[in-house]
């Protein structure tokens, strides 16, 4: 179990501490308030923004 302090980066098989929160919903699935979130280190932030970005999930991006 992670403790709270060790929040990890959701990118697969990155084990970096996370430094932005990434949220984002998927408006086929989910009401406009709710936002899910997944969470990134320096070095994938910009692969996983683009990513949810491309599929116009990404609402905002947030230093952590």
């Amino acid at each position: 179990m992670t403790a709270p302090d060790e929040l990890i980066c959701s990118a697969k098989g990155c084990k970096q501490t996370a430094s932005w929160q990434l949220l984002w919903n998927n408006p086929s699935l989910h009401t406009p308030d709710r936002l899910k979130t997944w969470l990134a280190c320096d070095d994938h932030r910009e692969h996983l923004s683009g990513f949810l970005d491309a599929r116009r999930f990404l609402r905002e991006v947030r230093a952590f």
